[in-house]
């Protein structure tokens, strides 16, 4: 195949492992998109916060972030209303994916909607299985299921090693973790 035909197939990613940074890679892949002037969809599952890596929505143009949580699901199980809204935006992400407006479209912490059942893996291999051709897809969270790294064409593993939250006792710090 030549690199032409090559280029307009989309293909799919996959972040995950227990390590940091799989959403700091998913919006380094966004910036980069958007910088060869891609239209860029970012759908954030279990997330309601307005982290500071949302705030580029403001600078740049054909790129949005859409937030699907209901807040921090550390401390507490899931409700109807977690599920309703990951429902909601699996919905939403779906119809993205299928009319192909976006070029890149990254489902951020996707597989933790996954790993705390508020989806289903089936609904989301069909979703991509319905999406546009030319479409690139990233899929970021810890848990990532078999069913979904078998399906991706490409899935990256960060693996924590050292982590100065653990080893320094360091909390989140403004501009680098949130």
């Amino acid at each position: 195949m030549n690199n032409d035909k090559q280029n307009g197939i989309g293909q799919v990613h996959v972040y995950t492992g227990n390590g940091k940074g799989k959403t700091t890679a998913a919006f380094g892949l966004a910036l980069r998109a958007a910088m060869a002037g891609k239209a860029v969809y970012i759908g954030q599952f279990v997330k309601s916060q307005k982290y500071n890596e949302t705030k580029i929505t403001s600078k740049l143009d054909k790129f949005v972030v859409e937030q699907f949580g209901c807040g921090c699901m550390l401390s507490r199980h899931a409700t109807d209303e977690d599920r309703e809204e990951a429902a909601h935006g699996l919905e939403v992400c779906a119809q993205h994916i299928k009319e192909g407006k976006w070029e890149v479209v990254i489902l951020d912490e996707i597989t933790i909607a996954l790993h705390l059942e508020l989806i289903k893996i089936e609904d989301v291999i069909t979703m991509l299985d319905n999406r546009a051709p030319h479409v690139e897809i990233i899929l970021t969270g810890r848990y990532a299921p078999q069913a979904l790294m078998d399906y991706a064409d490409l899935v990256t593993d960060m693996r924590e090693v050292k982590h100065y939250y653990s080893t320094k006792g360091l909390i989140s710090r403004n501009g680098i973790d949130k």
